[in-house]
């Protein structure tokens, strides 16, 4: 993709939320009957959920545009997979369905891509462990292929290292099969999705702070869902329509769970120029639409009291730093270095091929701005986020940049490149 010095005008329906859309998989397939989830984002992610479960004998049918159906059978209905079940680049789908399964009574082996491969898994398979799971796999259970001998799981108190949902939501789904209560204990408060959605599949779970406390249920009963916007798919055109001279955008129908909301904080603090329309709660998730105009925006500094709260945003977040008059600093964000890519390394070296005045840290960066961005050949390391924000760098660069792998967007945002299209002038 090439774009040069333009702006974002019109409207914009973001995609359903990743997250919670794999959570309303996960969930229906595991509760009692049909549930509908509408507004479902069809990425490759999500995809890769539906076939695991699939595997395990559940019927899930797409019966028109992002409305899909799961036929739940139950806590205890899911069938011994005949196949390895492949959570191809999702890291959430593996987290995440290894508390489920550390509580069937069958074994089951997880495997995922090469990025999958690299990314570390015993920050989820120890907790798991301590519950009473057999999890084995290469190096003691830390990277796949990982197979899990489920059953006859047990409550724990558990303090958080790290503040990860994944790791938070894959503690809770264990929890419903465990023979006692289960406390969880967060540094800080990561996304809630797990917990609101099962609070209204009727599951005894109760938050109080940064504490969740699980109950083990006999049933988790039938519930639709409606998946709101993923704010993490609008940040790029909320940085975007920040940063480009000219531009007034409006991006409907986004959750703003307020542990999803970082950027807005941010973007507040560096001085954008924003604002908050129709709100209305949806399924337990608050949304609404967001009106963006360009503004000069002010440095910040980014450290662990946000980073559970916009991890995902910040490779955008950094492309909008370039263009803010002074210092801003990211740190705490060791998280990075696990994702699809090192995040912090990818962002670092193709903005400085892109003539931004960048220092990559160990646990985050420092960019200094305002700083004109030229076009060159930037390297998406097959991360979707890494390509979109690169593509929304494009925008403000002189010159040509051409974006190798753009299909990796696919992941997570389908289409992507069509919506840049028709809002870009």
């Amino acid at each position: 993709m090439s774009f040069n010095s333009l702006k974002l005008k019109g409207k914009v329906d973001i995609p359903g939320d990743k997250s919670i859309s794999h959570r309303a998989i996960m969930l229906s397939s595991i509760a009692n009957g049909k549930n509908i989830v509408r507004n479902f984002l069809s990425g490759e992610d999500c995809l890769s959920t539906i076939e695991c479960f699939k595997k395990m004998g559940i019927q899930v049918e797409k019966c028109r545009k992002n409305e899909m159906v799961i036929h739940g059978m139950g806590l205890k209905g899911l069938k011994k997979p005949t196949q390895n079940l492949d959570v191809g680049n999702s890291g959430t789908t593996i987290r995440l369905i290894m508390g489920i399964l550390s509580g069937q009574n069958f074994e089951s082996t997880l495997i995922g891509d090469n990025s999958i491969a690299k990314r570390p898994m015993k920050r989820v398979t120890d907790p798991l462990r301590l519950m009473g799971a057999k999890i084995s796999g290469k190096e003691d259970a830390n990277f796949t292929p990982i197979t899990i001998d489920g059953g006859n799981l047990k409550g724990i108190d558990y303090k958080m290292p790290i503040a990860s949902a994944q790791v938070k939501s894959s503690m809770i789904l264990a929890s419903l099969y465990a023979n006692s209560p289960t406390k969880i204990i967060e540094k800080n408060k990561s996304r809630n999705h797990t917990e609101i959605m099962l609070k209204s599949f009727g599951a005894d779970i109760d938050v109080s702070g940064n504490e969740i406390y699980v109950k083990p249920a006999q049933h988790l009963y039938s519930e639709d869902i409606y998946v709101p916007g993923d704010i993490s798919s609008a940040a790029f055109f909320i940085a975007g329509a920040s940063i480009l001279d000219g531009s007034e955008l409006l991006i409907k129908n986004v959750g703003l769970n307020e542990t999803r909301t970082g950027i807005l904080d941010v973007l507040k603090d560096m001085g954008g120029n924003f604002e908050i329309l129709n709100k209305k709660y949806v399924c337990g998730e608050l949304m609404g639409d967001i009106l963006v105009k360009h503004s000069n925006l002010n440095s910040t500094t980014i450290d662990s009291k946000l980073i559970p709260r916009l991890i995902d945003e910040i490779p955008i977040i950094a492309v909008m730093a370039t263009q803010a008059e002074g210092t801003t600093i990211i740190k705490d964000a060791k998280e990075l270095k696990v994702k699809e890519s090192n995040r912090i390394s990818s962002v670092v070296s193709n903005l400085k091929k892109m003539g931004a005045d960048i220092e990559e840290l160990d646990d985050g960066m420092i960019i200094e701005g305002p700083t004109k961005l030229k076009g060159c050949n930037v390297e998406s390391f097959s991360d979707h986020r890494i390509a979109m924000s690169f593509s929304i760098a494009s925008l403000l660069a002189s010159g040509n940049t051409n974006i190798d792998n753009t299909n990796c967007v696919d992941i997570s945002f389908p289409r992507f490149y069509d919506i840049l299209k028709e809002i870009t002038y």
